[in-house]
């Protein structure tokens, strides 16, 4: 699979414009070189655990276990009723030092702390080590942690910049467009909130899942070492290794869209109860439906409507976002 295009010319506080509206992943070799925590991991992951401790206040973080049979991969059981790995409230100090205990071991089991907020959890830590080319999106930005994972594909709707602090991480990425290459398994019975894909990259089963291999002729690799960071544009599939004894990850989330929009997937799961079991000449009318009003982006497709009764049919604000998930509201709790 190739490999995602570079660039090496810019700082945590000049991150080029062309990077932040690409339409394709971008790698950013040495982006946060100077972070005080990547310098302490390039030292040794002992060094990152010190210097993580110095911000450490007591929240409790979830962290995921899964025995050394499952090689790191994080997934669901034989038969889809649970997953194979136990969900754990533990310190966050106390996760550091048993990362460091077993590093050295050869069957010590898969420990994953995922999605964990910074500034809750290590209050002050982003005045030494931040992006501040983005501060203005105002991302959510989070902490991934843990010894060699496998994350199964899956896709977030905020843009993402994703920065390798301590280890190695892989990236194997698909554009929107192979969704149904990938096999994505359920909407609502999910390892950590998204819907992920069933195939097991490491041994593809081509029986199972044959259209897998044309979304391998789609893939690019991004190969992280720490210090670079990758810029992964919104509803891009990724599938998430890490490599090393002690890896850790910082993301930054965020959302350009106008803050009054609810999330895409709410609208998704009320088609699937108001459309999907339709006739079919029905949903084929409603194909045409969204089309014309939701997918259509000719500024002048709807200019035979009056202007002042374009109604929920106008650019949204604050008062009328209110009135349609009012509207809403009403109709789904009759």
């Amino acid at each position: 699979m190739p490999k995602v295009k570079n660039i090496s010319a810019c700082s945590p506080l000049d991150i080029p414009e062309s990077v932040l509206t690409s339409n394709k992943p971008v790698i950013l070799t040495g982006l946060v070189d100077s972070w005080p925590v990547v310098k302490a991991a390039k030292e040794s992951s002992e060094q990152a655990s010190h210097y993580l401790n110095q911000y450490y206040q007591g929240m409790t973080v979830g962290m995921g276990v899964s025995a050394h049979e499952n090689n790191g991969r994080l997934f669901y059981n034989e038969d889809f009723s649970d997953f194979n790995f136990t969900k754990q409230a533990a310190q966050f100090d106390q996760v550091l030092a048993q990362l460091l205990a077993s590093q050295h071991l050869n069957k010590s089991p898969s420990i994953y702390v995922g999605s964990t907020h910074v500034d809750k959890l290590l209050p002050g830590f982003r005045q030494e080590n931040d992006l501040a080319a983005i501060s203005q999106f105002k991302p959510l930005v989070s902490l991934w942690l843990g010894n060699q994972s496998r994350i199964a594909a899956h896709h977030d709707t905020p843009s993402n910049i994703a920065c390798c602090v301590a280890g190695k991480r892989r990236f194997t990425l698909f554009p929107p467009e192979q969704l149904c290459n990938l096999y994505i398994g359920p909407l609502d019975h999910t390892p950590a909130g998204q819907a992920i894909s069933l195939v097991d990259f490491h041994k593809p089963d081509f029986d199972k899942f044959p259209k897998f291999k044309d979304a391998i002729e789609q893939a690019v690799v991004a190969e992280l070492e720490p210090g670079d960071a990758l810029f992964l544009p919104s509803m891009w599939w990724h599938h998430v290794e890490g490599l090393s004894q002690f890896n850790l990850l910082i993301n930054y989330w965020w959302q350009t869209t106008s803050p009054h929009m609810g999330a895409p997937i709410d609208a998704m799961m009320h088609a699937l109860l108001n459309i999907k079991s339709l006739p079919a000449d029905q949903k084929k009318a409603w194909f045409e439906m969204f089309k014309h009003y939701v997918f259509n982006d000719d500024p002048k497709a709807l200019s035979y409507i009056p202007e002042q009764h374009l109604g929920s049919l106008n650019p949204l604000n604050d008062k009328s976002s209110r009135q349609i998930r009012s509207m809403l509201l009403n109709k789904l709790n009759r």
